[in-house]
């Protein structure tokens, strides 16, 4: 008897080891949960939504005020039903806690249980639905610059401010499973530490921090939001936590300096990044002033930055595109080829198994509408609802060949006027993005000449050796007329690295609408890919040139160099009609 009572608990233990062992196997992982999100829409410009941080914190416990600011309707259950029912299997919540319901600028970060309230009511309803939720916390009025401030009593304030949002949040929702997943920040995460928040920094913080420094607190605070969630009890031991990439830039995600939190819990951590590339074509504000897009070339520069991130595939994190999106023009008309571009981005992720989030602020759907109005758009994300959740070889293998086909089909050009490029040529030209993102000519270390706001007029020159060169771009014929500041500019010239390895350039003149400029610094040589020669004019993501590696003059030592040699402050930036820079080119001196 005594044998076969101990063998019966042998059994009953061995039962139970092997059913939890299967419940252990039925969850998924980081992967496998970004298939089960299919694809996924941004509730854009409605809980994030504040008065660029001047309102001096919460003015008022009506959380619809806020909600409404920027000129989105309030979200109804009917809305987002209507969100699952046009294809999308996710939601992103972008909210800003911090300066619509807290006082932060008087150092009280208690989110007020009126904002609590209504975000949690949004996201039972999309749970509701079936939906897979991701809430963040999104600009918010610019706080993070605390976190790059001069004051330590400051960044300590940043750091505990941080933990108490995220130990608010995650108490409040620790009864939801891993249908809800919380993403630290939105592109907040070392690219803009040292942003100058009017709200809650009182002083100075612009380039405070170096880039080394940015990456080493970005990883700290990653790292925190982890350990602050993993602590908070209930579902959130084992949530799945979304953490945001350096900016959410891929590049600079994919730098090594970027480390991944580490985490208590098994394959549960996913790494969000944005996509809007080209910036030109996806986020100009009116589609008549877009640069065209669909050349075999836009196909495969897309194709090359996607698939960087499948590093992070291959670690076993799961990939978010948190915002991606041919974002329609303020009037609301579709860009050409916009539905090519989406059908190419959703068959990528499709392909290297990432999960696609698209930015929309009732552009794509229109809430009033409670349905995507464009019928070529509405019938593609008809068709790509959970795309991920079958066979996933057949899947990647029908995305594959989708891809194949949309760039069989693509030109070459659509220029006729452009300077054929070889490995043989070494081009100069100007790249240039407005200050609004409006006007821009071929931005990036791959010269594509037909990344060019129509009726622009560029002026580039065939670099044949040694001497003195002029590039040039003419803003007149474009629909404004002339470029509203810069966001970034560059004189770049292909192949210089690789036919004239170490060679500089040296500037001798500026004209802007065709009168002297007079530089605000001294502009250096350099390359980002060792094979195009680049000379920054404006570039504000370089902090630290004396750090970049590659960095040459032409004359002498690399004294007082700056990436940022146009002053976006000088009245001129605001209309620049031409630009013209004159530039000697050859070995170091």
């Amino acid at each position: 008897m005594k044998k076969l009572m101990l063998a019966l608990v042998c059994l009953t233990v061995l039962s139970l080891a092997c059913t939890a062992l299967a419940e252990d196997a039925a969850e998924p992982t980081a992967l496998e949960i970004t298939r089960l999100m299919g694809n996924g829409v941004n509730l854009g410009n409605t809980f994030e939504a504040c008065n660029n941080g001047k309102l001096g914190g919460c003015t008022t416990e009506d959380a619809t005020f806020y909600e409404t600011m920027w000129g989105q309707p309030v979200t109804t259950r009917e809305m987002i039903h209507g969100m699952k029912e046009a294809g999308f299997d996710s939601i992103r919540i972008p909210v800003a806690w911090m300066t619509n319901a807290t006082h932060l600028n008087t150092g009280d970060y208690t989110i007020g249980a009126f904002y609590l309230d209504r975000v949690e009511e949004v996201v039972s309803w999309a749970l509701d639905e079936g939906m897979y939720v991701v809430l963040n916390d999104h600009w918010d009025g610019g706080w993070y610059g605390m976190f790059g401030s001069e004051s330590k009593e400051t960044r300590n304030l940043a750091m505990e401010a941080y933990k108490g949002m995220w130990s608010q949040i995650a108490e409040r929702f620790a009864k939801y499973d891993a249908h809800l997943i919380f993403e630290g920040a939105n592109e907040e995460i070392g690219a803009r530490f040292d942003e100058d928040s009017p709200l809650y920094c009182q002083d100075s913080v612009v380039s405070y921090l170096n880039d080394n420094q940015r990456y080493e607190l970005a990883n700290q605070v990653n790292q925190a939001f982890v350990d602050t969630i993993r602590a908070a009890g209930g579902h959130n031991a084992e949530r799945f936590l979304l953490i945001p990439g350096y900016g959410t830039n891929i590049a600079q995600t994919c730098d090594p300096r970027f480390k991944m939190p580490t985490d208590t819990a098994k394959d549960k951590l996913l790494i969000s990044v944005h996509c809007y590339s080209p910036t030109s074509y996806c986020l100009s504000s009116s589609a008549s002033a877009a640069s065209p897009w669909g050349t075999s070339g836009d196909y495969e520069s897309l194709e090359k930055e996607m698939k960087m991130m499948t590093k992070f595939v291959a670690q076993g994190y799961g990939v978010i595109i948190g915002e991606y999106g041919a974002l329609p023009g303020a009037d609301g008309i579709m860009k050409d080829n916009a539905v090519a571009y989406h059908r190419y981005f959703l068959d990528l992720c499709d392909y290297y198994d990432y999960c696609p989030v698209l930015w929309d602020c009732s552009g794509f759907y229109i809430r009033k509408s409670l349905a995507i109005t464009n019928p070529d758009m509405a019938a593609l994300y008809d068709t790509r609802r959970q795309a991920n959740e079958g066979d996933l070889e057949a899947v990647k293998a029908a995305a594959k060949a989708s891809m194949e086909t949309d760039v069989a089909a693509a030109p070459t050009t659509f220029r006729t006027d452009a300077v054929a490029v070889t490995d043989d040529t070494c081009l100069a030209w100007i790249m240039w993005n407005a200050g609004d993102y409006s006007i821009t000519y071929s931005v990036g270390d791959t010269y594509n000449a037909d990344s060019i706001t129509p009726g622009l007029v560029t002026k580039d020159a065939l670099i044949e050796g040694e001497g003195t060169y002029t590039v040039g771009l003419d803003f007149t014929g474009t629909a404004a007329g002339f470029s509203n500041n810069v966001a970034f500019s560059a004189v770049g010239i292909t192949n210089g690295e690789l036919l004239h390895p170490g060679w500089a350039m040296h500037i001798t003149e500026v004209k802007i609408n065709g009168e002297p400029y007079k530089l605000s610094g001294r502009p250096y040589t350099t390359s980002d890919d060792g094979k195009c020669t680049r000379m920054n004019l404006f570039n504000e993501w370089v902090t630290d040139p004396m750090s970049v590696a590659s960095a040459r003059v032409l004359y002498g030592p690399n004294i007082g160099i700056s990436a940022q040699v146009l002053n976006r402050n000088d009245a001129v930036m605001s209309h620049v009609e031409t630009i013209e820079v004159t530039f000697v080119y050859g070995p170091k001196k």
